[in-house]
């Protein structure tokens, strides 16, 4: 280095990855719808035209129109309404699943890829044993489990919770293939050669490598948690009246078909476009995180 010049600085990966995710107009599309619909969940009582269970007995099954946007159901409930309060169901299961099937998944593949061994092998085992069952199966089986506890609220905890016990699986068998392959790096050999202790390498090496492809995991977590809960509310296995998700209006859309579509499409819609959201921002997130696929300043 010449006298005089500014030392060099390494880039930051997740300036860069921002900045690659921003320069993708899929990215960000998908980012802005998804920001929407949780702010649509969020504040469901301020937007919504009607109050949740307002009933318009002069226009039960009505076409959409000025007065409801929508249409009605066989209540002459507003279905606009029942979608923004659908969202809110919907996202709040997406989100709080995704996340709880993240954590257990991540503590259990994480623990088991560290230490290895026979204790990997057990542990492993473990999980070809709950993956082995049918998923479908396994939740109805937990939902049945925790109907009538208190606090499960109308099926919606039984539901978290049945969706999260069957969800850690799959994350753990990603995370131990993750932290296996981390734990050959260079920079890990080479702290443990400095005399690093295996706590100091697993949060200061392995943990923070591991976040990015732990946010990834995530955005396929969340949008397989919908559609799941949307499964069992469909079948009627999922949320309970008087709550209503995207399931139960698709469900109760479903047996009026050929009369009236109107009330089938707004959920189908909208899980399609959530689902392919969070697709389209997994995919370019990953892209913007691996800086194999991105160009680097």
């Amino acid at each position: 280095m010449t006298a005089g010049a500014a030392p060099y600085v390494a880039p930051d990966p997740w300036r860069a990855a921002l900045r690659s995710l921003l320069q993708d107009r899929s990215a960000v599309g998908s980012l802005l719808f998804l920001v929407v619909v949780t702010l649509l969940a969020l504040f469901a009582d301020a937007v919504s035209p009607y109050a949740y269970d307002h009933q318009d007995t002069g226009n039960v099954l009505a076409s959409p129109g000025l007065a409801h946007w929508l249409g009605t159901d066989s209540l002459g409930r507003d279905l606009l309404t029942r979608l923004i309060h659908g969202a809110r169901i919907s996202m709040a299961v997406g989100v709080a699943v995704g996340f709880a099937g993240l954590a257990l998944g991540a503590v259990y593949g994480g623990l088991s890829g560290w230490i290895g061994g026979r204790t990997d092998d057990v542990l492993m085992r473990i999980v070809d044993v709950v993956y082995s069952f049918p998923g479908l199966l396994l939740m109805v089986v937990f939902i049945e489990l925790f109907k009538g506890v208190p606090g499960m609220g109308e099926g919606l905890g039984g539901i978290m919770v049945a969706l999260s016990i069957i969800g850690w699986v799959s994350t753990a068998r990603l995370v131990r293939a993750l932290v296996l392959q981390l734990r050959e790096e260079t920079y890990v050999e080479s702290a443990r050669a400095l005399g690093a202790s295996g706590r100091r390498i697993l949060l200061r090496h392995i943990l923070p490598n591991a976040l990015g492809p732990l946010l990834v995991i995530l955005t396929y977590r969340i949008p397989v948690a919908i559609l799941s809960e949307s499964t069992l509310s469909f079948i009627g296995l999922g949320i309970q009246p008087p709550l209503a998700s995207w399931g139960t209006l698709a469900y109760d859309g479903w047996g009026a078909l050929r009369s009236f579509p109107h009330l089938l499409l707004p959920p189908a819609l909208a899980i399609f476009f959530t689902i392919l959201a969070f697709n389209f921002l997994g995919d370019r997130l990953r892209d913007a995180l691996d800086p194999t696929l991105r160009d680097t300043p």
